[in-house]
């Protein structure tokens, strides 16, 4: 318990910093998002009115930056990031709950498929090795090392151009209706294949090699020997002993990598133009949306954070010894 206190106490301190820098960076630029807005639409409007808009985008410039700063940390407890510029007067919070479901499901599903698939095949690749599962190794190395965009192009151009098996763009047909109903479901996971097999394709690579070279480590610690030397059944010894020691470092990076699924899919949801997090945060540099681009990278952090935390927890709770460290 004293090792989790620690920590968590560790993260709340680097949340309230990364908290802090989120609101005074965009305030240390030049301009702020009322003049951005008015200078686009080329309309003047009479002072309180413009006083008015400084109080919802949050920056009164009637109040100093302390005041301003207490009343931010007051508006992130109760949920206000702003107002939108890009989907103005649409609330920030508004726009990433619309998004963060498409990606939550996308590169979610993605990260814990390629974990998965990555993992076994580490281990078969270790415990089986001068099999078909070493020529998988320079394979997915070489397409690891392939861009996002670039693998999410190629396959855009023949499964979609020039097979036309699935759709170019988008989360769904805009013909179909949003529900929680068949039609809807497999619309949406017919746009969300190639996304989602660019995401694997690209990142299964580092699972495999990962679990491969400690899982081979690990079988030639005495422990291991010990257990075949006893007569035990290889594959029980493999996967029994041995994989659950060699899996400790990829269920760590697991952790992490879920911290990351928001940040992590932004060029393959532009490439696809997939209505995901990492699209509307494009579409938010692109028009200088900088309340968006605040709330956004916000959450990420937090997420972030909190896969890290986790991974603490999945590590004390499968090595004993990070507690008696901590």
């Amino acid at each position: 318990m004293t090792f989790l206190a620690r920590r968590l106490g560790f993260y709340l301190i680097t949340a309230w910093v990364a908290i802090t820098i989120n609101f005074f960076i965009p305030r240390l630029m030049p301009g702020n998002p009322v003049d951005l807005v008015f200078n686009r639409i080329h309309h003047s409007i009479s002072p309180a009115a413009l006083h008015a808009f400084e109080v919802a985008f949050g920056v009164d410039t009637r109040q100093g930056l302390i005041s301003q700063y207490f009343g931010y940390l007051g508006q992130i407890l109760h949920g206000n990031l702003g107002i939108s510029i890009t989907y103005f007067p649409t609330p920030v919070s508004s726009v990433i709950r619309t998004a963060l479901p498409w990606t939550l499901a996308l590169v979610g599903v993605a990260t814990v498929l390629s974990f998965i698939f990555g993992t076994l095949l580490g281990m078969l690749a270790a415990t089986r090795r001068g099999t078909w599962v070493d020529a998988l190794l320079p394979i997915t190395s070489f397409l690891s090392a392939v861009p996002y965009f670039w693998l999410g192009l190629v396959f855009l151009t023949i499964f979609a151009v020039d097979l036309g098996w699935f759709p170019l763009s988008g989360g769904y047909d805009p013909t179909v209706s949003i529900a929680f109903n068949w039609t809807f479901i497999s619309n949406a996971v017919d746009h969300a294949v190639l996304p989602a097999v660019t995401i694997i394709v690209s990142s299964i690579a580092g699972w495999l090699l990962g679990m491969r070279n400690v899982m081979m480590a690990t079988l030639g610690e005495d422990y291991v020997l010990l257990a075949e030397a006893k007569g035990l059944r290889r594959s029980r010894v493999s996967f029994t002993y041995a994989a659950r020691n060699a899996i400790l470092p990829n269920m760590a990076g697991f952790a992490l990598s879920l911290g990351f699924i928001v940040s992590g899919a932004i060029l393959t949801e532009v490439v696809f133009s997939y209505p995901g997090v990492g699209y509307v945060l494009f579409q938010a540099v692109t028009n200088e949306d900088y309340p968006l681009m605040q709330g956004i990278f916000l959450m990420i952090t937090i997420l972030v954070l909190l896969a890290n935390l986790l991974a603490d927890i999945m590590y004390a709770a499968l090595d004993p010894r990070t507690r008696e460290a901590g």
